[in-house]
C-alpha cells in the first residue's frame, strides 16, 4: 500500500485537522522537559535506532511538531502520519498501521501527567512510535502486526471496554472534570471488565502490541535496550523500567497469557532478543487465528463475539453480518440482518446490507450427486444434470450433510471461474426437519462452497457496509480554560519569549524576578516554570526555591530533581 494513497471514507473520518489546535504555553513547556528528559536518558538506555530516528522524523525539543512535517520525513520510510483525536477504536488503528499510516494522537498531556498520562497523546506517538519506524526489521514487523491485527475478532465486550477506557482517559486528562466523575468512570469500566466472559482474539492482539510496540525490551536479560513507545515516551517508567524492581522475561508466545493495567507501572516486562523474533512470535499468534484456521472454530468465535464478521467460504464468497448460528460441522450458517455479500474484498452488486436486511443463511459442504467436488467446481453439464441451467427448472440439491434445498432455478452467479451464488424462487432449505428458507421468504441465494478457509473480524468491504460499532469515531472533549490559567499561560509564553529572543543580563534578571513574584503568587506549586527561568538565568535563588518545592512536593521530587540536573 502506498504512504501516498488516500484513505477511504470510513478510516478519513478519525483524521483531525492538527493546524487548528492552538498548544498553550504550559503545553509547550511540557514538551520541552519531556524531550529534553527523553533524549538525556534515552540516549543511553534506548535501542541506537531511536535517536536516530528522532533526528530522522524531524522531531525536535523546543517545539510540538506538526504531524504534516513528521508525514513528510516518514514518506522515505514508505510511511505518513495522520493526526487524530485520543483513543480511536482498534480495529481502526490496526488497519490504518496496515496501511501504513501512522495514527498520532495531536492532543498534548496535561503538566498534571507529565510523566505518564493515560490518553494517548503527541509526546507518546509522534516521540515514542515515530523514531523507531525507521528501523526497518521493526516497522516490517508493526506492518505485519497490523495485517493480522485487522483480521482479529472483536468482540461486543471488547467494545464495552473500549468506551469505558476512552471515556476514564479522555476524564483524567480533562482539568475540567470532577472527582465524582472520575469516580464514576473507573466504577463503570471496572464493572465492564468483571463482565468480560472470554477473551477474543483482539483481546490476544493487544497484549502482543503492549508487550512488544508499547513496552518492549530488546536485547539480552542482563543489559536490555527500551524500544517501546510507551516506554520511549514517559520519563518515569523509563527509568522505573530497567530497576531490579522490574521482572524481565524472554519474549515468547506466552506474553499473550498475561493482561495489563494502563494505570499502572509494569511489574514484567519482555525482552526479545532482536526484532526478528517479534516476527517468529506474531506468527505464532496468527496461526492461532480463525482467519487462518476458519472451519468449526472459527464460526463459533465469530458467534460469541456478537458483532459484525465475516465468514469466508473456498469458493470466494465472504458473507459478513452477524453469525448467529451454526448446525453440524459447518453444514448450514445462518446470520442476523444485515449483511453483505462480497469477493475478494468487494461488495457483489446487488447484495448489500438493505436487500440482506433480514439476514443471510447458506449450506456448506459437499452434494451427494457429487460428493468429492465442491458445488463451487461443479461445470456447465453438472450443473445442468442437477437442474440448474435454465430460468424455471426443478432444482434439488441434497448435501451430504442431510440439508436438503429445493426451487426453480432463477440465476447463478460466477466469479474467477467459481460460482458463488445460486439464486433460487419457491425455494425451501431443510436439515431434518427443520426449515431453514421457506418460499413466502422470497429469493433464496444460496453461497456455493465444501468449506470455510477463514473467518475474520468486521465486513469485507468496509466503506460499502457503512458504520459499524467497532468503527465509532469520537472527539477528545476540548478543555475549558479558566481565567486563572490563562494568567498560567502568559507568564510561560513570557519567559519562551525572553528564551527565543535572546533577552540576558540584567535586563533578563529583573524581567525574571519580576514575574516569578507574581508568579508564586498565583501557583505556589507550579515548579517548571521557576525551572525554566532557572534555566534561562541559572540564578541561585531559583536553584533553592526549587530545591525547597522537593521538600514539600515529594511526588514531585524526582522530576524536579531530574529537571535541574539538565538545567
Amino acid at each position: 500500500m502506498s504512504a501516498s494513497a488516500k484513505l477511504p471514507p470510513h478510516l478519513q473520518k478519525y483524521i483531525i485537522d492538527q493546524e487548528d489546535k492552538v498548544y498553550t504555553p504550559v503545553e509547550q513547556a511540557v514538551w520541552r522537559f519531556c524531550l529534553r528528559q527523553l533524549r538525556s536518558f534515552l540516549s543511553k538506555h534506548a535501542h541506537p535506532s531511536y535517536l536516530s530516528g528522532l533526528e530522522k522524523t524531524g522531531i525536535q525539543i523546543e517545539r510540538i511538531p506538526r504531524i504534516s512535517e513528521i508525514s513528510e520525513k516518514l514518506s522515505h520510510f514508505g510511511w505518513r502520519a495522520k493526526p487524530v483525536s485520543g483513543f480511536i477504536p482498534p480495529a481502526a488503528f490496526m488497519e490504518l498501521q496496515a496501511r501504513n499510516v501512522l495514527p498520532i494522537a495531536a492532543d498534548m498531556r496535561s503538566l498534571d501527567h507529565l510523566l505518564y498520562t493515560p490518553a494517548p497523546d503527541i509526546v507518546h506517538e509522534a516521540a515514542g512510535h515515530a523514531p523507531m519506524l525507521a528501523e526497518p526489521e521493526f516497522a516490517d514487523y508493526l506492518r505485519l502486526y497490523a495485517a493480522v491485527a485487522s483480521k482479529a475478532l472483536i468482540s461486543r465486550e471488547d467494545m464495552e471496554v473500549y468506551k469505558a477506557i476512552r471515556d476514564l482517559s479522555d476524564l483524567k486528562e480533562n482539568p475540567s472534570s470532577t472527582p465524582g466523575q472520575i469516580t464514576a468512570a473507573e466504577k463503570r469500566l471496572a464493572l465492564v471488565n468483571a463482565q468480560v466472559s472470554h477473551i477474543s482474539e483482539a483481546t490476544l492482539l493487544s497484549r502482543m502490541n503492549w508487550w512488544t510496540a508499547e513496552y518492549g525490551l530488546v536485547g539480552t536479560l542482563q543489559d536490555p535496550k527500551i524500544y517501546g513507545a510507551g516506554l520511549l515516551s514517559s520519563v518515569g517508567e523509563s527509568r522505573w523500567c530497567l530497576s531490579d524492581k522490574v521482572k524481565k522475561i524472554p519474549l515468547t508466545l506466552e506474553c499473550i497469557d498475561r493482561s495489563y493495567d494502563i494505570t499502572e507501572p509494569q511489574p514484567q516486562l519482555y525482552v526479545t532478543p532482536d526484532f526478528k523474533n517479534l516476527t517468529t512470535v506474531l506468527e505464532q499468534l496468527a496461526d492461532r487465528m480463525a482467519f487462518r484456521l476458519g472451519g468449526l472454530v472459527g464460526v463459533k468465535r465469530a458467534i460469541q463475539a456478537e458483532t459484525v464478521n465475516t465468514v469466508e467460504l473456498n469458493s470466494g464468497l465472504q458473507i459478513s453480518g452477524k453469525c448467529v448460528e451454526v448446525l453440524g460441522d459447518c453444514a448450514y450458517l445462518r446470520f442476523e440482518g444485515p449483511c453483505q455479500l462480497s469477493v475478494k474484498g468487494q461488495q457483489l452488486p446487488g447484495h448489500d446490507q438493505k436487500y440482506h436486511a433480514q439476514g443471510f443463511g447458506t449450506a456448506v459442504g459437499f452434494l451427494r450427486a457429487f460428493p468429492s467436488k465442491s458445488p463451487s467446481a461443479l461445470s456447465e453439464s453438472e450443473w445442468a444434470q442437477l437442474g440448474a441451467s435454465k430460468p424455471g427448472d426443478q432444482v434439488r440439491l441434497e448435501y451430504s450433510s442431510g440439508v436438503i434445498v429445493t426451487g426453480r432455478f432463477k440465476d447463478r452467479l460466477v466469479r474467477e471461474g467459481q460460482s458463488v451464488l445460486l439464486s433460487l424462487t419457491d425455494a425451501r432449505a431443510e436439515l431434518q426437519g427443520r426449515v431453514l428458507f421457506d418460499p413466502s421468504w422470497g429469493i433464496y441465494d444460496l453461497g456455493l462452497s465444501s468449506a470455510v478457509p477463514s473467518v475474520f473480524g468486521g465486513p469485507a468491504d468496509r466503506e460499502a457496509y457503512g458504520e459499524v460499532d467497532d468503527f465509532v469515531a469520537a472527539r477528545v472533549p476540548e478543555a475549558k480554560i479558566s481565567d486563572e490559567e490563562r494568567l498560567r499561560h502568559r507568564a510561560y509564553a513570557q519567559v519562551r519569549q525572553w528564551r527565543e529572543s535572546g533577552l540576558n543580563g540584567a535586563a533578563l534578571e529583573k524581567s525574571l524576578n519580576d514575574l516569578a513574584a507574581d508568579f508564586r503568587r498565583q501557583f505556589p506549586n507550579d515548579w517548571l516554570l521557576i525551572l525554566e527561568m532557572y534555566e534561562l538565568s541559572h540564578a541561585p535563588h531559583f536553584k533553592t526555591e526549587l530545591e525547597e518545592m522537593m521538600r514539600h512536593l515529594p511526588d514531585q521530587a524526582d522530576v524536579i530533581r531530574d529537571g535541574l540536573l539538565l538545567a
